[in-house]
């Protein structure tokens, strides 16, 4: 039966058998495993897309917005490390801005987590064909299937198993960046770095052959370097000590990023050239096939052990959404079945479901496209999540904060800020783009508005503590 508590949503009441059949393994990821899981949620980045920003903006256009984004991230990243250590649960953002924005933005919020999260992959296994096509010819449809099946079902076996493969994948492809890196070093040019010829928009020059502009249509290719790495709160639930482990697994995977951000932008174009960069579906092979001669050894040692890369991240952010899905659906804002977990506490349709939206979407072929799309829920979710740092900071000061971000509110300002700024920019890269995560933001909204908002779960982790602040001021 529906109780209505307020004009915006109604609540539902549940058998006590709910929320047991919608629980996932908890401590399966110790601080390790969660760095681990944010590094590979994003070393793709370093492996293709990135490049694609050269041709946007030149290398100066690209260093310029990296070290924007970069900045962005630092700051976000120490905003969500107090907000996941205080506030563990499995929605991660989503779960945030409800506490801080209510539940229309903590559905925006989500929504948009969601949309980065379901497109994401389709982009990388987009990548992951550019690679195996280099390696050994083999491209389309059926890779694109037999790795979404492969993985998905990796996931169903379990969390903790999953999470250790991963391990042993990131690895690996931690070690390829570094071989690239030291093969690298040795044909380092500055003037390989500035190859595009100058074009004639305002600016221009050979540091930015496209003008100030440039800088504008690179951040969503910088964005590529560090893109997801705020997804390790959503494995809050299923750490050994939040408190403790959020904070040093998602800062520890960030600084890792920074470094290797750093030195795949300087390297690859300045060992091989920007302009052969720009249009290269396998960037850090292609270079080094420019620095040693086609068919090297090191460059099939890259390709083969790069591959690792790609896979890490289409592996980690397969979980996260099913993670942002298990908790938008557990709590009513989605379709309640999706958050049903398996005997091994896997969310089996949470998994499957996006996985099928994803393969459909990769059929499309444009890598470019999906990156500018997912980059739009993205950069949705940075404002929302980092505004929601400043509410929670002044409204709840009391709140218990096993970590307080550096900076404080200063810090998630800056990144609020760069946020909205790198949110604009999806528009002027591709309006295309920018549309079609439009639509599909107002069928994700018109579906809460005239819909789910009616029927939230009242005993989910997310709604407990509304209904208790509601119960207080009816006292009060």
């Amino acid at each position: 039966m529906s109780k209505p508590v307020s004009s915006t949503v109604d609540y539902e009441s549940v058998g006590n058998d709910y929320l047991a059949r919608r629980s996932l393994k908890r401590g399966a990821a110790g601080w390790m495993l969660l760095a681990t899981l944010g590094v590979s949620y994003v070393i793709s980045g370093d492996f293709a897309g990135w490049n694609l920003g050269l041709a946007a903006g030149g290398f100066g256009g690209l260093l310029v917005a990296t070290l924007l984004m970069g900045l962005m991230y630092t700051c976000m990243v120490f905003a969500l490390a107090e907000l996941s250590a205080c506030l563990p649960n499995a929605g991660g953002g989503y779960s945030f801005a409800r506490r801080a924005l209510g539940p229309w933005g903590g559905y925006i919020t989500g929504t948009a987590i969601l949309l980065e999260y379901a497109i994401a992959p389709a982009a990388i296994v987009i990548f992951i064909g550019g690679y195996l096509s280099s390696l050994i010819g083999i491209d389309g449809p059926v890779v694109y299937a037999l790795f979404y099946l492969a993985f998905i079902g990796l996931h169903l076996w379990g969390t903790g198993e999953a999470l250790k493969i991963l391990l042993v994948i990131t690895g690996i492809a931690a070690v390829a960046i570094v071989i690239f890196v030291l093969a690298m070093i040795p044909y380092f040019d500055v003037d390989n770095l500035f190859d595009i010829p100058a074009g004639e928009g305002f600016g221009a020059s050979s540091f930015l052959p496209h003008g100030y502009f440039g800088i504008w249509a690179c951040l969503p290719f910088a964005i590529w370097f560090f893109l997801a790495v705020e997804g390790v709160p959503l494995a809050a639930e299923e750490s050994r000590d939040p408190g403790r482990d959020m904070p040093r697994g998602i800062i520890v995977a960030m600084m890792v990023l920074l470094v290797f951000a750093a030195c795949v932008l300087l390297l690859a174009p300045g060992g091989a050239g920007a302009q052969l960069m720009s249009e290269s579906a396998a960037p850090l092979v292609d270079a080094l096939n420019a620095a040693y001669g086609p068919g090297n050894w090191i460059a099939g040692l890259v390709n083969v052990v790069g591959l690792a890369g790609l896979i890490a991240s289409f592996f980690s952010i397969i979980f996260g959404y099913s993670r942002q899905v298990f908790a938008l659906s557990r709590a009513g804002y989605l379709p309640r079945w999706l958050s049903v977990t398996n005997a091994r506490r896997a969310p089996t349709l949470a998994l499957v479901v996006p996985g099928i939206i994803g393969f459909l979407l990769s059929l499309t072929g444009q890598g470019d496209l999906m990156i500018t799309m997912a980059v739009f829920g993205a950069t949705i979710s940075y404002a929302m999540m980092t505004l929601s740092h400043l509410l929670l900071r002044s409204r709840e000061p009391d709140l218990p904060r096993p970590y307080r971000t550096p900076g404080g509110c200063l810090t998630s300002a800056v990144a609020l800020v760069l946020a909205l700024v790198a949110f604009v920019s999806t528009f002027l890269v591709s309006l295309q783009a920018a549309l079609w995560s439009a639509a599909f933001y107002a069928l994700m909204l018109a579906y809460f508005g005239f819909y789910s908002r009616k029927r939230l779960v009242a005993q989910a982790p997310e709604e407990e503590f509304a209904a208790i602040k509601r119960a207080e001021a009816e006292l009060g």
